[in-house]
């Protein structure tokens, strides 16, 4: 039934199916009725999206399938899904340009092999191919198995480089089951998808794959209401991911390109609002809730300065997470030298006054002696039982700390990965402070949080560098945010400036040499290649 036909019918069936309150359905566009024939005669196909979940079938050999599966591509609609990331020049042979590199679809007219003279070389295998516009030679390197494969007649995507001699010399090829000059410049917007490949599987061949599986793009559910799509002005999805691998022109293109993200932007956001949610649900924190004491006292008497507005209202805001039996998710950010390091202690120290106990992990061995050193400098008199715990702890000294943990006789600890080693026993961590997060993986920052007495431990995670990842998860709602923007009395303003190129790097390093010879310090930071060259 044409669509025309079901928007007038509808609202009478949703009526109540009352024969005469149907208006008669209508011609697309026009005022004309539809007659019965007509309608009898409309095509009609509802969606199938349990075709897209069979099974890729594809021959191309061991090496290929591995292939596949490395690209993740096991179901017909894993490979719809797998999008194009640019565009390649598609040409009728006639239109070959000398030196440029295009894809053609033609057809095996004749094929043979012979000998090359070179050491090493397997036969070079040489045909005929054709399409609407021309013939021309093609040559196939060290795959002497081609004229078995490629008999006369077969249909090829070919992918290469034209001399100018009425030869082509062939990079990438796959079967076909395109008609001639399907994959020509006018068909699709002056070029021919080119897709992320994998050892063993071509572009081409994908090509091929997704060309063959088209008529499944049919089988796409479509999971925004009309109204959002009119709304965003976005085409269905069946529609973007059909336009994405076979596009009329780039402005289709970019429509295609803009609902797909909108999806992807979409559903993320409800799984970051999903688990959210079902974290809030979960009431297995302890609720520290008891009025501050120690924690007060210390940062009333004991800490050397007067803490920054906003490192207060991070306090004040950490402290009502704190309060609920709902493991807090806070990522406090701030500019190196801003006072996150006394924002954790002040959480810290409030699981401590509570009888319990909290971890501060750092990426590295250098960054978690820093911290310790600092907070035990921030304590001042506090009498507060903390310790450090490293890869490079001594053995005797790692096992009385360890002890100390499982017995709850220490109270605070500041550590590397050490702190999630299995033997790491905590008596009862509520608070865990993970420094540098995108520097540790999900599974590792889990691991300190989620411990042995079946209390999830409330997390607060400090950057000073937020990257992308860190940055999305906060800003879907994943993490809860506090920002230092203030600077304690006395700090100096941190200035950061991006160069590039030779001359640049030349002026920044003469620049660190004056700041040497001035009697200050410097360090360079440089990543880690291999462990041969640490």
């Amino acid at each position: 039934m044409p669509a025309s036909a079901f928007d007038e019918t509808a609202p009478a069936l949703l009526a109540g199916g009352r024969a005469e309150a149907m208006r008669p359905p209508l011609a697309f566009a026009s005022s004309r009725r539809l007659e019965q024939p007509e309608l009898l005669d409309a095509p009609l196909r509802w969606p199938c999206p349990s075709r897209l979940a069979e099974p890729l079938r594809a021959e191309g050999g061991k090496r290929f399938a591995a292939g596949l599966e490395n690209l993740g591509l096991r179901t017909v609609g894993d490979l719809l899904e797998h999008l194009p990331v640019d565009r390649r020049e598609a040409r009728r042979v006639a239109d070959l340009r000398p030196g440029e590199q295009a894809t053609v679809a033609v057809e095996v007219r004749a094929i043979s092999s012979r000998s090359v003279r070179r050491r090493g070389m397997r036969p070079l295998v040489e045909a005929t191919v054709f399409d609407a516009s021309a013939s021309m030679r093609v040559a196939f390197f060290n795959q002497p198995w081609l004229v078995e494969r490629y008999p006369p007649g077969t249909r090829l995507l070919l992918h290469g480089k034209a001399d100018g001699r009425g030869r082509f010399g062939v990079s990438h090829h796959a079967p076909s089951a395109l008609e001639l000059g399907d994959s020509a410049a006018e068909s699709e917007g002056g070029g021919v998808a080119h897709y992320p490949a994998s050892d063993g599987v071509t572009s081409t061949q994908l090509l091929t794959l997704v060309r063959e599986a088209r008529g499944e793009l049919a089988n796409v559910p479509e999971f925004l209401a009309a109204g959002a799509r009119v709304a965003e002005r976005l085409p269905d999805r069946r529609a973007a991911l059909t336009a994405m691998h076979f596009p009329r022109d780039g402005e289709q293109a970019e429509l295609a390109r803009r609902r797909l993200a909108f999806d992807e932007l979409l559903l993320t956001q409800l799984l970051f609002l999903r688990r959210r949610a079902e974290r809030r649900a979960s009431e297995n924190a302890h609720p520290l809730a008891e009025p501050p004491d120690m924690s007060r006292r210390w940062l009333e008497h004991q800490l050397p300065f007067e803490p920054t507005g906003d490192q207060r209202r991070a306090m004040q805001t950490i402290d009502g997470d704190l309060a609920s039996p709902r493991a807090m998710q806070r990522l406090l950010m701030g500019e190196v030298g801003s006072g996150k390091t006394v924002v954790a202690l002040y959480a810290m120290l409030r699981a401590a006054e509570h009888g319990l106990q909290a971890a501060l992990m750092a990426p590295t061995e250098t960054l978690a002696e820093q911290h310790f050193a600092t907070i035990q400098r921030l304590l001042g008199s506090e009498n507060m039982p903390i310790e450090l715990l490293t890869g490079s702890t001594r053995a005797a000294k790692r096992r009385e700390t360890l002890a100390r943990l499982a017995s709850g006789e220490l109270s605070l600890i500041v550590g590397t990965h050490a702190l999630i080693e299995p033997d790491v026993r905590f008596r009862a961590l509520a608070l865990a402070v993970i420094d540098e997060q995108h520097r540790f993986g999900v599974r590792q920052r889990e691991a300190l949080s989620a411990r042995d007495d079946g209390r999830a431990a409330h997390v607060l995670h400090m950057t000073a560098t937020p990257i992308p990842r860190t940055l999305s998860l906060a800003r879907y709602g994943d993490l809860d945010t506090s920002v230092l923007r203030e600077l304690p009395a006395g700090r100096r303003p941190i200035k950061t400036r991006a160069i590039s190129g030779d001359g640049a790097r030349a002026e920044a390093y003469e620049h660190l040499r004056g700041e040497l010879a001035a009697g200050r310090q410097a360090y360079v930071v440089c990543p880690l290649i291999d462990e041969q060259h640490r």
